[in-house]
């Protein structure tokens, strides 16, 4: 049989380093590795937080925020008024619709008809105009601010 290499054959070694890739930061924070580092006597990096370990906040920063929000806005939002319930009630009674009926045509859930009825509601000028819409009845001109 015929030799296909001439000469010797010779293997040629050439010598391979793998590197590992850099542990990602949350890796890091994982309790095994820090576990880990602290048994084999690695670097561990603390960080200390301001409010660690205490469940309160200072104070000045509430009262501070209290004032901010007590100087920025008014004590009440604004309501609907007693003549704007009259006068969708009324409407809605001439119709002979019930707060649910006027619900579904206004293509609202029948807890804001009664809201609306009830004084609850802060006054959105899209659902007064669906009730005008439905109703007939000028709404919208009898919110006094």
């Amino acid at each position: 049989m015929p030799n296909r290499f001439p000469g010797t054959i010779t293997q040629d070694w050439d010598t391979v380093v793998l590197h590992k890739s850099k542990p990602k930061a949350q890796d890091l924070r994982d309790p095994k590795a820090v576990n880990q580092a602290l048994r084999s006597g690695g670097q561990i990096q603390t960080v200390k937080k301001s409010d660690a370990g205490a469940n309160k906040k200072p104070a000045a920063t509430t009262v501070n925020a209290r004032k901010l929000d007590e100087a920025a806005e008014p004590a009440a939002l604004e309501r609907v008024p007693v003549e704007v319930r009259q006068a969708i009630q009324k409407a809605r009674i001439e119709k002979k619709m019930s707060q649910a009926e006027l619900a579904k045509q206004i293509n609202e859930l029948p807890r804001v008809v009664q809201e609306y009825e009830n004084g609850k509601a802060i006054p959105n000028q899209a659902v007064l105009a669906k009730m005008e819409k439905v109703l007939g009845v000028k709404i919208r001109g009898k919110i006094h601010k």
